[in-house]
Order: C-alpha cells, then sequence, then structure tokens
C-alpha cells in the first residue's frame, strides 16, 4: 500500500430542506388551516480517527465528498428527513487544516475520535409556522439554508515515542531491524528507506515503546534536498530524538562533519524541534578498531559540544544496543511520572509541543509555496487559479508500504 502523509480534500456538508405550503382539504372542511412541514437538516461531515488505517491515500484519489441534502417537507406538517451525516476514517495522529485559512480545525490523536468539519444547512420552515391570529392562512416559507464548504489540508504525523535522525546510510533502519520485529528495506545505497517505518521495541514482557525512522537528511534539507525533511514533521510528536552517527563512513567523509550538519539541519527546520530532548547514539563501532573508540567519540562530541547521553553501539551487532533500549524505557517512564505530578513541567512541554506543530507547519507551507511556484511559473503563489487544484503532486505509482509490527 502507497504511503501518503498529505492529501487535500473539499467536503460540503448536505443543504437543508424547504419548507412546505400547504392546506388541509378534506371533506367536510373546505378551508383548513396551513399543515406544510418543515424541511430536513442537512447531513454534517465528520472525521474520526481509526487505528487500522496507517495512510491517506485513500483520499489521494476520491478528493471530493458531498453529505445527503435533507428532504423537503410536506403536507399534513411531515418533516422533512433529515440528511445522512457522512463519517471520513482518517490514521490516528491526523490534523485537519482549513486550506483557505491555514486554520487547524482539530487534532485526531486517539483512536475513535471525532470532529465535525462542515456542519449541514439549517432546514427550512414550512407555512405552518407563520400562523397567526392575523394570517390564518400564510403562504410564507422558507428555503433550506446551504450547508457549509471547505477546503481541507490533512496531514497525518505518525505516533511514536522515539524518533530517529541521521544521515543516509547512518544505520537507522538496520537499528529499528535490530530492537524490533520491523523489517525495513536496508541496502548500501542512500535513501533506501522512502517513508517512515515503525517498529514496537519490547524491553520486557509488559514494557515497549515505539520507534520511527525516516528518510535521512542531507545538508540543504531545510531548504528542499533530498527526501527526509518532509518526513521531519513525523518527529514532532516524539518524546526522545536519537541522533545516529555512522562512526566509519564507506566514503571517508568525516563522522564529526555528518553529524554537525543533521544538527544545523534540525535547528534550521524548526529551532523548537532542536529543543527536544536528544541523545547521541553513535552506531557501527564493530568497524573501527577498539583503540579507536575513545578518540572517535571525543571528536564528534567535542565538535558538537555536546552535553547530553551518549551511546556507542553496533546495531547490525546488537553491541549495546539492550542497554540503550532500557534506558530509553527508563527514560520514558520518569517523563511520564513527572508529566503526571509536576504541572509546571506539563505546561512546558505543552507549549514546546506547540510551538514545534507552528513551525514545522509554517516550514512546510513555505516548501509548497516555492513548489507550486515553480511549477505553474507565476510570480506569486496567490495567482495560482481553482484550476490547478485537482493536480496531482506526485506519480500514481504503487510505492514502498510503511510497515509497523510488534515482538
Amino acid at each position: 500500500m502507497k504511503f501518503v502523509d498529505e492529501v487535500s480534500i473539499r467536503v460540503k456538508a448536505g443543504d437543508g430542506g424547504n419548507g412546505c405550503m400547504s392546506f388541509r382539504r378534506e371533506k367536510f372542511i373546505e378551508n383548513g388551516g396551513p399543515n406544510g412541514g418543515d424541511g430536513g437538516d442537512g447531513g454534517s461531515i465528520y472525521m474520526m480517527a481509526d487505528e487500522n488505517l496507517n495512510t491517506l491515500v485513500d483520499y489521494r484519489y476520491t478528493r471530493h465528498f458531498d453529505a445527503e441534502r435533507g428532504s423537503n417537507g410536506g403536507s399534513t406538517d411531515c418533516t422533512g428527513k433529515k440528511g445522512e451525516d457522512m463519517v471520513l476514517r482518517v490514521p490516528v495522529g491526523t490534523t485537519i487544516i482549513d486550506s483557505a485559512t491555514q486554520e487547524v480545525i482539530g487534532d485526531l490523536t486517539k483512536a475513535g475520535q471525532k470532529l465535525m468539519v462542515v456542519q449541514g444547512g439549517w432546514h427550512g420552515l414550512g407555512n405552518t409556522r407563520f400562523k397567526s391570529s392575523t394570517n390564518r392562512a400564510p403562504r410564507q416559507t422558507t428555503p433550506g439554508k446551504p450547508g457549509e464548504q471547505r477546503d481541507l489540508k490533512l496531514e497525518m504525523k505518525v505516533l511514536a515515542d522515539v524518533g530517529l535522525l541521521g544521515l543516509p546510510n547512518a544505520g537507522k533502519s538496520t537499528f529499528i531491524r535490530s530492537v524490533s520485529a520491523a523489517k525495513p528495506k536496508v541496502a548500501d545505497y542512500p535513501f533506501t528507506t522512502l517513508v517512515p517505518n515503525l517498529g514496537v521495541v519490547s524491553v520486557d514482557r509488559w514494557k515497549s515503546f515505539v520507534v520511527a525512522d525516516i528518510p535521512g537528511l542531507i545538508e540543504g534539507a531545510s531548504d528542499g534536498a533530498g527526501l527526509g525533511i518532509r518526513f521531519l514533521k513525523h518527529l514532532s510528536r516524539t518524546r526522545l530524538l536519537l541522533h545516529l552517527v555512522d562512526m566509519a563512513p564507506l566514503d571517508e567523509t568525516s563522522a564529526p562533519d555528518a553529524a554537525e550538519v543533521i544538527v544545523n539541519e534540525l535547528a534550521k527546520f524548526s529551532p523548537s524541534l532542536a529543543e527536544r530532548d536528544r541523545w547521541l547514539v553513535l552506531n557501527k563501532c564493530d568497524q573501527i578498531l577498539e583503540e579507536e573508540h575513545e578518540e572517535r567519540v571525543k571528536e564528534i562530541v567535542d565538535r558538537l559540544q555536546w552535553e547530553g547521553p551518549v551511546y556507542v553501539i553496533s546495531a547490525i551487532a546488537k553491541e549495546g544496543t539492550e542497554r540503550l533500549t532500557r534506558d530509553i524505557m527508563r527514560y520514558l517512564e520518569d517523563r511520564a511520572d513527572r508529566l503526571a505530578a509536576d504541572p509546571v513541567y506539563k505546561a512546558e512541554l505543552a507549549d514546546l509541543d506547540q510551538r514545534i506543530e507552528d513551525e514545522a507547519r509554517a516550514q512546510l507551507q513555505a516548501l509548497d509555496d516555492q513548489r507550486a511556484l515553480r511549477r505553474s511559473g507565476v510570480k506569486s503563489v496567490h495567482d495560482i487559479g481553482d484550476d490547478d487544484w485537482d493536480e496531482e503532486d506526485v506519480d500514481d505509482e504503487d510505492g514502498p508500504e510503511i510497515i509497523y509490527v510488534r515482538d
């Protein structure tokens, strides 16, 4: 199944039914009063988070959704039937944004969470409603109100406890394969990972956490180079970042330089995301001599002026990975306990999360605007007309599959 994490759709709620103008006409009752019923309300459209979904691919090919119109009112005071509501199911972690105003309508972070995105039109009134002591035979009715219409942008962010950062071929996918049952593709060329991969790491029988791997970053990623920049948003909801560095690059590049590239690109993308707790994980220690370990570690730590935790591992040999995963589990448990006990800490994290969301959205919107300008050749993104609304941003060929498995 193709992995799609951003789509644009148009939703239209149902119009309200019109009111009916009718008068009672029966045998022996030639001049009966008004009996026109009201119309029915139009159907609304809701978004619901579904834990069984992990991609927005269904909305890449069907992009217009119309709820049912309310029925018109009938005679003998019959009220029209209400239009049926429409429920659109999306993956957990989907953010709904109004494309016109960039307003965040809602964020579906829990399975079963439901949100109304457009409301159905109000019903029209039948002539019975206008009967009075001075107007015994009203001929006035009202039409149903039109339902709301919106152009929406859906953004899905994977929900993971731990996110992996690093250059292509830093060993991120190998790390996930080593500590979980997930089997992302691993090869000796850059950009093997094309979409986020998720793995569930079981530390003990009843203790586990989710780790997310995204395509590697390269220098200039914050300006749109490479693949990883668009997927950095998936790390915005993680609790901890692991910065993986290849200690023995095959192309003989400098490991400290490579580590510095990631730090710089992360800060350019979102300064607030760079404030997230981050651990330095030096991978592929099995490919260098043991007596060189300390020197290599010191070079990287000194270049980054690193003061946080440092781990030296070999993901492929599973050397040092068990200690790392147990420390991660302990960190997540301590963090949860502190959140429950310290309201100030909870408020600080909530503020950080919001700043990360805002900065990531602004950065990606700027990249989208630049891409739209390049494709259309216009001077301003505001000159792009509605004729381009249905254009596809990428081809329709089958892509790689997102993997989410548990030990």
